[in-house]
């Protein structure tokens, strides 16, 4: 839920900016894909935005395109 109203826009800027969508367009998931960024460190590996990128990524396109968080809420089940 929290990553869809940072992708979407419902946050101001620059709250959660080290979620960044991927330049790079593969065949399949979602057209609001997020850039999983290479950690070092076990600290921000387990971090927020570390843990959801794999879970956002693999939603399928009709969900992550709701105009609003309630449709959100009801497409995810």
């Amino acid at each position: 839920m929290e990553t869809y109203k940072i992708v979407s826009g419902k946050y101001q800027p620059g709250v959660a900016s080290a979620l960044c969508k991927a330049s790079v367009h593969v065949t399949g998931g979602n057209d609001m894909r997020l850039e999983k960024s290479r950690v070092k460190y076990n600290l921000r590996k387990f971090s927020f935005s570390s843990r959801v990128v794999n879970t956002w990524n693999s939603l399928p396109n009709w969900v992550v395109s709701a105009n609003t968080t309630n449709t959100f809420k009801a497409r995810t089940g």
